[in-house]
C-alpha cells in the first residue's frame, strides 16, 4: 500500500477584517474566514530508521489537479522506493524539492492549493525566505552533471529511435545487462506504453529512469519492438568503468548500512561455528526442488524449527537492561543489491510450510530487487541468515543487526572425508555455520545447544516438509 502525504493548513492570509457587526480582535477563527487552504506537504517517515528521503520522481506536475488518495511523488527511503499519495483534494501548486534532492523527515517537500486560483499565493509562499530556510534539501551534484550530459541525447532521442538506443548502450540505469534502475511509476508507465526500458537512458539522479524519460520514448514511437534488436550489440561493448580516485557518495541505503554497522559496534558479541553434515538435506532439496522449493527455505524452515526449541537465541536487547522473548519467529535473510544490503523477512517460518516459505521468498526477492519492499517485510526480523555458500565460501562471520539477539552465517556445502564412528573414512558433504550473537542475552551455551539442535533438523530433514 502506498505510503499518505501527511500535510499541515496554511491560510493564503494572515487575517480579513470581521464584519462590521463584530469587534472581535482578528485572528478568532470563527469570525474570520479564510479564503482558501495552502497545505504543506511533508517528506513522510517510511520507516522507524528513516531520517531523511529523497524525491526519486514525481508522478505529478506543478498545476496538476490532485485526488485523495492519488500517487504524487516517488520517494527513496534507506530501504525502498515508495509511491507517496495524497491525503487531500486540491492542486499541486509548488514543488520545493526536484528530482534527486534530499529532505529530512517532516520538511515540507511541495505545496497543495486548494483551489486554481491559489497556486500563485502558493508559489510565492515556497520561494519566500522562510520558506527556504524551514527545509534542508540536498540535491548530489551527480545528478547537475547528469542534467548537463543529458540535454542533448534527450532531445536526440525525441527526434530519432536509434539515437535513443545508442544513449541507453551505456547507461548506467542498464550497465552491462544489469537490472534497470527505474522508478516504480516509471516502470508502470512503461508497460502500459509499451516502451522497451533496457532502452532508455534514464535522465534521474545516478542515472535513474524516470517517468518523463518514459514518456519521452513513447512520444518519439521507441516501442519494445524497435528498440530490441538494436540494444545487445552495444551493451557489453560500451559499459563505461569505475573512475578510479573518484570520491562517490553514499546512496541513501548505503547509509543506513553505515549507520547500523557502527551502532552494532556497542553491542557485545561473541562467535560460535559448528560443521553440519548435509547429505540428507541436499538429497531433499533434489527430491522438491522441481515443486518450487529454494535452498534457502529450506535453511530458513530448518532454523526457525530450532529456534522454536531455543527461545532465548530468538530475543533480542534494546535498552540495555532488559531484553524481550519475541512472540514471533521472522527469519531475516540477507540480499545483497545494487549499492546496498537489505534483509527480507520471512515471517512465522517455524508455521509455515516449506512450499509456502519457497513461494513467498521469490516474492519477496523480486520486490526487493525492484525496491518495492514495504517496511514490515524488511524490519520485523527476530533472527538473521546470512548465506555466502552459492559463491563457494566456506566460512565467514557476520554483523549483528542492531535489535536482533543473533545471526547466522551460512558457508557452502563441500565434500569432506570424515571418519565414521566405527572407524572407517568416508565422504560426506559438510558445512559451516557461525554463529554471532549478543552476549548480553545469549551465552555460550545457549548457541550451543542451539546448535546441535539445528544439526540434527538438518541431518534427519523429515520435519521440513510437514
Amino acid at each position: 500500500m502506498a505510503h499518505i502525504l501527511q500535510s499541515s493548513f496554511l491560510p493564503s492570509t494572515a487575517c480579513l477584517r470581521a464584519t462590521p457587526t463584530s469587534a472581535a480582535p482578528c485572528g478568532r477563527p470563527s469570525l474570520l474566514p479564510v479564503r482558501a487552504k495552502i497545505r504543506e506537504i511533508f517528506m513522510p517517515a517510511l520507516s522507524s530508521t528513516m531520517t531523511e528521503g529523497k524525491i526519486v520522481s514525481w508522478v505529478k506536475s506543478e498545476g496538476d489537479k490532485l485526488s485523495k488518495g492519488e500517487s504524487v511523488v516517488v520517494v527513496e527511503s534507506d530501504k525502498a522506493d515508495m509511491d507517496v499519495e495524497t491525503f487531500h483534494d486540491g492542486f499541486l501548486a509548488a514543488i520545493m524539492v526536484e528530482e534527486g534532492g534530499v529532505a529530512p523527515v517532516g520538511s515540507a517537500i511541495a505545496l497543495l492549493a486548494e483551489s486554481e486560483d491559489e497556486i500563485a499565493d502558493a508559489k510565492a509562499k515556497a520561494f519566500s525566505p522562510g520558506a527556504a530556510s524551514s527545509s534542508r534539501v540536498q540535491v548530489p551534484e551527480q545528478k547537475h552533471k547528469a542534467e548537463e550530459e543529458v540535454v542533448a541525447p534527450a532531445a536526440t532521442t525525441v527526434s530519432s529511435p536509434k539515437a535513443a538506443a545508442l544513449g541507453s548502450a551505456v547507461h548506467p540505469a542498464s550497465e552491462g545487462g544489469k537490472r534497470i534502475v527505474a522508478s516504480p511509476y516509471a516502470k508502470k508507465l512503461a508497460k502500459e506504453l509499451m516502451v522497451d526500458l533496457a532502452a532508455l537512458a534514464g535522465s534521474g539522479p545516478m542515472g535513474r529512469i524516470v517517468a518523463k524519460d518514459v514518456e519521452a520514448a513513447a512520444a518519439a514511437g521507441t516501442v519494445a519492438a524497435e528498440v530490441a534488436p538494436a540494444t545487445p550489440a552495444k551493451v557489453g561493448t560500451a559499459a563505461p568503468g569505475i573512475e578510479l580516485g573518484s570520491v562517490v557518495p553514499f546512496t541513501t541505503m548505503q547509509g543506513a548500512v553505515s549507520r547500523n554497522m557502527v551502532e552494532s559496534l556497542t553491542v557485545p558479541t561473541f562467535r560460535v561455528g559448528y560443521t553440519i553434515t548435509t547429505d540428507a538435506l541436499d538429497a531433499l532439496y533434489k527430491k522438491i526442488k522441481s515443486k518450487g522449493v529454494t535452498m534457502t527455505a529450506l535453511l530458513a524452515k530448518a532454523t526457525a524449527l530450532a529456534l522454536a526449541k531455543h527461545p532465548v537465541v530468538n530475543s533480542s536487547c534494546r535498552d540495555g537492561k532488559s531484553f524481550t522473548y519475541n512472540s514471533s519467529i521472522n527469519i531475516a535473510v540477507a540480499v545483497a543489491m545494487d549499492g546496498g544490503l537489505i534483509t527480507p523477512v520471512l515471517q512465522d517460518a517455524d508455521k509455515v510450510d516449506i512450499y509456502s516459505l519457497s513461494r513467498k521468498w521469490k516474492e519477496l526477492v523480486d520486490k526487493a530487487r525492484a525496491k518495492q519492499l514495504q517496511p514490515h517485510e524488511y524490519n520485523t526480523g527476530t533472527f538473521t541468515l546470512s548465506n555466502l555458500g552459492m559463491f563457494g565460501v566456506d566460512r565467514f562471520d557476520a554483523i549483528l543487526p542492531p535489535g536482533t539477539g543473533a545471526i547466522m552465517a551460512v558457508g557452502a556445502s563441500q565434500p569432506a572425508v570424515v571418519a565414521t564412528k566405527d572407524g572407517r573414512i568416508g565422504m560426506k558433504n559438510q558445512m559451516q555455520v557461525n554463529v554471532t550473537a549478543d552476549h548480553r542475552v545469549i551465552y555460550g551455551a545457549d548457541l550451543a545447544s542451539f546448535l546441535q539442535t539445528l544439526s540434527k533438523i538438518i541431518e534427519d530433514p523429515k520435519d521440513l516438509t510437514l
